[in-house]
């Protein structure tokens, strides 16, 4: 699942403690100091945090586990803004996916 600069794999697991586990990534390749990757990263969890509510209570309802992996595919410093909104946008994709209404 994509929405430029954010790509998430997700797979189902087995049920286990959580329902819901995320990791991030963002590629040395693009960004060479440590600085600029750690503060993408920041911001992705962050907004990850903020918006996973949705997408947990469906899992928690439903009894099914989720591992979400989050990759930065852009070449250039984001804002909070876009960050923000992407993350949205792919978490919410996911959750029509694997919960069609």
């Amino acid at each position: 699942m994509a929405n430029f600069p954010i790509r998430v794999i997700y797979l189902e697991t087995t049920p286990g403690s959580s329902p819901l586990q995320a990791g991030f990534t963002v590629n040395k390749k693009s960004f060479k100091k440590a600085v600029d990757r750690n503060r993408v990263k920041r911001l992705m969890r962050e907004s990850y945090r903020v918006q996973k509510n949705d997408l947990k209570n469906e899992l928690i309802q439903s009894n099914k586990n989720l591992a979400l992996f989050f990759i930065y595919t852009g070449k250039e410093l984001p804002d909070h803004k876009l960050i923000f909104e992407k993350t949205g946008n792919v978490l919410s994709r996911i959750e029509k996916t694997i919960f069609p209404k």
